[in-house]
């Protein structure tokens, strides 16, 4: 009976405690809340236990807040608008509606991380693959700003319907790999893009050479995925948001594992996803917003009509919406998936994370923030600049495990007969400096233009139609530029000096016979200088012909006189004294003008005399023509085309060669024993020649202008612009070029100063020109001046004439007095004294007689000297003892 008491009164206690509790449930104030999830999918089913377990979790903390929240589940069954995904949809914004809260990242969010990783790793070109959904579509246009901004390329876009079956799918991949396109960017749900990796690697392209990057739709869900689509996405780079680690998520992982298999052992999940972590999140936001609020029954607005399915604006409402939206917008709190932060109804963008699939996991490679950028470290102490640099990741293990950067640009290279293709040499040292200058790094790989043979493919307009054939995405080599060739591919701008020159073998100079003398100075520089010392003869004879009496006389002797005065400067020679100041101006000029011209005329002379001399064997294109001698040009190479068409030669005529050594054996054999008479060939090749073969070859005639050397892309590359803008770089820094050429083409100082001197005949007047205009005009001003004075002192005296006598007889009057010895000039005064031997007995007595009158006088010097000094004119009388003054002269 004791025991029946007890028994009865610990049921009544129950009872009694479960009503109490009751009662206080009934207290709080119930708030429904709807929850919209695919229940058929992966990702439903970790929300529903996910947000199962924030309820209970948030009121076994928070049980004396006076709400409770109640949830009412639907099952969207993969309608869209209730699919997880669309919930980070791009087309789902705050600015339609105020009163809706986005939770999870925007898409759009991630895809400046998206456009840094492209930019990294030098991708001008990338392939979006898309679900045809509002989720898919949206993303779309962010994307393609943001490549637009980093001048990445996106040549075509793949749109895959849901409804989609494997065999349509494997169409568009195989269509993508007809496209020769290799980097691609995935943005799908899980449902779709699992069963596109499954594809892709069935049809071979999650190989080498591939790159594959996923958005957040994808990479958030890694973790739950079964081993085989692990296995199929190997080598996939994914950007998601990132999870900062804490205790509080490691707990509730474990937790969760054990509830989600215990409730659903038929699932085979062991691992969260980042949509998870959201949902539970979100339901403590809410709960803290609706206890905050103090939110109590209220009615409920009905919604409007509307078609579309993400049609927010259209949605009920309820009465105490604003003070509830208020409420959650201010809610702030460290969640599991890091910082619950709302900005503009959205959730305020942490740092990405940057993650490589290998093996059964992922490994973290990197991260993105908007502040530093690519980094390999989130937590970093300091100030870091911005950076899209590849080496702020690690190293990613791409597809077809392999560590070398996908993409790699194949580069088709020209093979030579010596089975070593083109990858060393003056046009590889000058792309790989274009590379280095690139403001992005530029992966790529020689590929030779070879047959089965290894030997060459073809020509160099077959090695282009391979860009076109989509076999190549470049050709690197010594192709040039024409117009015809751009029609199908695109040129970046020439690295080389453009034209074609002739070739041909030198002989010996025979200039050592008699008339070599002449050939220092060319014909016009002596014939020049012969008119310049007549010239200045003739001034000197004007200057002093009134006053000098060694320039009077017959005309004849005159003439002689002048002549032999003028040219004898030449020697330094000339022994005639001048009077005239203005003479004596005009000699010294004209003296310093014959020192510069007989120096450089003896040292010429003696260069072609000590020198070793060479002249080529052929100049003109029209003498090898007219005589039908053979002709060689480059192997393979336009040339050929440019002989028969541009220079009209026979085809029949036209020999090819390949390597320098095949040059020079053509022209030593020479035209009679089989070889050419010439070979046309790009000047690159020909500097490449005469670097080794200076001395017995030469490079004459025309220039004939072609475009140069460029490199080829296919039609509207992007990477053209970029390639050319770094190719100026390169070509205009002059030490770097130098330092290019002198690596394969050798010093060429010696074989220039040589060629130099073959083409050289002789100085000539341009060299000159400078002396003779300043001894012109030295001499025209002097006689210019002294007429002028002759004129205005003179003048007068022709009045004498008759005044009716014609203006000629006038001047033949003025030239007859300009003929005339000047009567007041005192003769070799002022240019020395004439000196006359005479003996010591006609001194001897003498005594000095001085006229002051007429200023004559003479002078007996005695002592050692056996000489009179006569200083009035030619008035000494032999036999005398003195010297008698002349008369006064009566004019």
């Amino acid at each position: 009976m004791p025991k029946q008491k007890f028994t009865l009164r610990f049921v009544t206690f129950l009872l009694v405690n479960l009503w109490c509790k009751q009662m206080v449930i009934m207290a709080k104030e119930i708030i429904p809340v709807g929850v919209v999830l695919d229940l058929n999918s992966t990702v439903g089913e970790i929300a529903e236990s996910c947000i199962s377990m924030a309820v209970s979790d948030f009121y076994a903390v928070n049980d004396d807040f006076k709400t409770r929240l109640a949830l009412f589940t639907r099952d969207s069954r993969r309608d869209v608008v209730a699919a997880t995904s669309s919930a980070t949809s791009p087309t789902l914004s705050a600015t339609r509606s105020k009163y809706f809260v986005r939770t999870a990242q925007d898409d759009s969010s991630q895809v400046k991380a998206i456009a840094s990783i492209v930019q990294a790793y030098g991708w001008r070109e990338i392939v979006p693959i898309y679900e045809d959904t509002e989720y898919g579509n949206g993303l779309v246009p962010f994307l393609l700003e943001a490549f637009q901004e980093i001048d990445t390329r996106v040549p075509y876009g793949s749109r895959i319907p849901l409804d989609f079956n494997d065999t349509q799918i494997m169409r568009e991949l195989d269509k993508l790999k007809a496209m020769q396109k290799s980097i691609f960017l995935v943005h799908m749900s899980a449902f779709l893009g699992s069963r596109l990796f499954l594809l892709a690697k069935d049809a071979g392209m999650m190989s080498e050479g591939y790159a594959w990057i996923v958005t957040d739709g994808l990479s958030a869900l890694l973790d739950p995925v079964g081993y085989e689509l692990m296995d199929s996405m190997q080598g996939v780079l994914g950007v998601r948001p990132h999870i900062p680690p804490s205790k509080k998520l490691e707990s509730f992982k474990s937790r969760w594992r054990k509830n989600f298999t215990t409730s659903k052992p038929q699932i085979n999940i062991n691992e969260l996803n980042l949509f998870g972590l959201w949902a539970y999140d979100t339901v403590w936001a809410i709960a803290m917003a609706v206890e905050k609020a103090g939110i109590v029954h209220s009615g409920y607005v009905k919604p409007n009509t509307s078609e579309s399915t993400v049609d927010i604006a259209g949605l009920g409402k309820s009465e105490m919406g604003p003070r509830l939206l208020r409420s959650i917008l201010s809610t702030r709190f460290q969640g599991l998936s890091g910082e619950f932060r709302l900005a503009g109804g959205e959730m305020v963008p942490s740092a990405f994370e940057i993650i490589n699939v290998i093996g059964k996991a992922e490994r973290v490679i990197g991260y993105w923030t908007p502040e530093r950028g690519l980094s390999r470290n989130l937590y970093t102490r300091g100030k870091i600049a911005y950076s899209t640099s590849k080496n702020k990741l690690k190293e990613p293990i791409w597809p077809g495990d392999t560590t070398q950067q996908p993409r790699r640009l194949r580069i088709g290279v020209p093979l030579k007969t010596d089975d070593k293709p083109v990858v060393s040499g003056f046009t590889p040292d000058v792309f790989l400096s274009v590379v280095e200058a690139l403001p992005f790094p530029l992966p790529y790989e020689f590929i030779p233009f070879v047959n089965k043979d290894k030997q060459s493919a073809g020509t160099y307009n077959d090695l282009l139609d391979q860009i076109q054939l989509k076999r190549f995405d470049a050709v690197v080599g010594d192709v040039t530029i024409i117009a015809n060739r751009s029609l199908y591919v695109d040129f970046t701008l020439p690295y080389s000096e453009s034209g074609i020159r002739m070739l041909v073998l030198t002989k010996r100079d025979e200039r050592d016979n008699m008339w070599i003398f002449l050939k220092p100075l060319s014909l016009e520089l002596w014939l020049t200088t012969a008119i310049a010392f007549i010239l200045t003869g003739l001034v000197v004879w004007v200057l002093e012909h009134r006053e000098n009496k060694v320039f009077r006389g017959k005309p004849g002797q005159q003439l002689g006189t002048t002549l032999w005065f003028s040219f004898s400067t030449l020697f330094f020679a000339h022994r005639e004294k001048v009077v005239n100041n203005w003479t004596r101006f005009v000699l010294i000029i004209w003296i310093f003008v014959v020192l510069i011209i007989s120096q450089s005329y003896t040292a010429s002379l003696a260069s072609m005399l000590t020198v070793k001399r060479l002249q080529p064997t052929f100049v003109d294109v029209k003498e090898i023509r007219k005589n039908g001698y053979f002709v060689g040009h480059q192997k393979n190479s336009f040339v050929k085309d440019f002989l028969v068409k541009e220079l009209n030669f026979n085809a029949s005529l036209l020999k090819e060669y390949d390597t320098p050594e095949e040059y020079h054996d053509a022209l030593s054999t020479g035209i009679r024993n089989g070889g050419v008479a010439a070979i046309f060939a790009e000047i690159p090749y020909v500097k490449l020649f005469l670097a080794k073969h200076c001395s017995k070859f030469q490079m004459v005639g025309p220039t004939y202008k072609t475009d140069g050397f460029g490199f080829a892309f296919p039609l509207q590359s992007p990477l053209v612009p970029y390639v050319s803008r770094a190719i100026l770089n390169v070509t205009q820094d002059k030490d770097k070029m130098e330092e290019i050429e002198r690596r394969n083409f050798g010093r060429e100082t010696t074989c220039l100063d040589q060629a130099s001197m073959v083409t050289s005949g002789g100085l000539r007047l341009p060299s000159f020109g400078g002396l003779f205009i300043i001894t012109g005009v030295a001499s025209m001003s002097a006689l210019l001046i002294y007429v002028t004075k002759f004129l205005y002192i003179h003048w007068p005296a022709s009045n004498t004439v008759d005044q009716e006598r014609p203006f000629y007889m006038r001047i033949l009057e003025l030239a007859k007095h300009f003929d005339k010895e000047d009567p007041s000039a005192h003769h070799l005064k002022r240019a020395g004294s004439s000196v006359h031997p005479v003996s010591s007995v006609e001194i001897v007595g003498a005594s000095p007689n001085i006229d002051d009158a007429h200023g004559h006088s003479s002078t007996s010097i005695e002592g050692s000297g056996d000489i009179i000094v006569d200083q009035d004119h030619d008035n000494h009388t032999p036999g005398s003892g003195a010297a008698n003054p002349e008369p006064p002269h009566t004019p």
